[in-house]
């Protein structure tokens, strides 16, 4: 981590994110939404997810965000609650809507569809008074992903503030970039997550948005390589989706295959890859967080929902038994 964001003090928590948690809602394999039926309900939010994967290996967990004071909304205080995760700093408001999601399954030649419903949502709302900062800063590390910034101006201006009162308060900052086509256009997110991204510790950035975002190709190496010259992060990982992923830190190049999975459900292996990346970098090692993070994804395919359900003995279980005991 960066020397001057170093944090030595004892803190409440581990982890500390903010950002916005739905409601998704999804049809089986193989049916269509436009002739659904029934609809499987779960929360999933990147940063709660990160959040609840950590909190099952005994982090100390907590979120910030806004949800509606209504069935909606406590059900998801209450799904994030029995994962382990504090959610005292969260603010429940009345007369505001939920966002949510839904969620076509596919096999191809059809792609997975993703179809969001959250404009004017009460964590779209978000701004700085809304925020307990001195809870949100009482952490080893403040997590963010490119997510938040998307949803809406005032979420913007708090991405970029929690970053600043971070770095004055010498908390570390991870970003996972997570750029959603449907939610803002290439030149904002590039504009927007560039600048976070030049005042953060740990990036996490997938090679795609690396091409699509920063207009960086060329081998892995390179890639991260310029990835680490443009925002000066000093760790930085690469994701390669199926291939696995690399990191740099400093000038330590890492690698780490992805482990062999039974996909169940695509969506939140990246945010359990995220959780095992910042379980190793907390314990100060990023080769072991690559590794943690490449079991963790796996488990996350392996079950269904964005919130991995698991703990510290089957993540140990899993790294020590390698891709040959995940069931094909």
């Amino acid at each position: 981590m960066k020397e001057d964001a170093e944090i030595s003090r004892p803190t409440r928590f581990d982890v500390t994110s903010l950002g916005e948690t739905m409601l998704r809602m999804s049809v089986p394999q193989g049916e269509r939404l436009q002739q659904l039926s029934h609809l499987a309900v779960s929360p999933g939010g990147a940063e709660s997810n990160v959040c609840a994967a950590l909190a099952g290996l005994g982090r100390k967990c907590g979120w910030v965000s806004r949800l509606p004071n209504n069935p909606l909304g406590l059900s998801v205080l209450r799904a994030l609650k029995g994962a382990g995760v504090d959610v005292s700093s969260v603010g429940l408001v009345a007369d505001e809507r939920m966002g949510s999601y839904y969620v076509e399954f596919a096999s191809p030649p059809r792609a997975t569809q993703v179809y969001y419903d959250r404009k004017g949502s009460a964590a779209a709302g978000m701004t700085a008074d809304h925020v307990d900062w001195d809870y949100l800063l009482d952490t080893r590390v403040l997590h963010l992903t490119g997510i938040t910034p998307a949803l809406s101006d005032s979420c913007r201006a708090l991405a970029s503030e929690a970053v600043a009162r971070a770095r004055a308060a010498r908390v570390p900052v991870s970003l996972d970039i997570n750029y959603r086509i449907r939610l803002w256009s290439r030149d904002e997110a590039s504009s927007c997550l560039l600048e976070l991204a030049r005042d953060v510790d740990i990036l996490i950035c997938g090679r795609a948005d690396a091409a699509r975002l920063f207009d960086l190709t060329g081998d892995v190496r390179q890639t991260i390589e310029a990835l680490q010259e443009l925002t000066r992060a000093r760790s930085l990982v690469l994701t390669l989706a199926e291939e696995g992923a690399v990191a740099l830190h400093d000038s330590q190049f890492l690698e780490q295959p992805s482990l062999g999975a039974e996909v169940v459900d695509k969506l939140g292996a990246g945010d359990a890859f995220a959780a095992g990346v910042l379980d190793g970098w907390l314990d100060g090692s990023l080769a072991q967080g690559l590794h943690r993070g490449a079991a963790l994804a796996a488990l996350a395919l392996s079950q269904s929902g964005d919130m991995l359900v698991s703990n510290r003995e089957e993540l140990t279980a899993v790294m020590a038994a390698g891709p040959e005991r995940i069931v094909r």
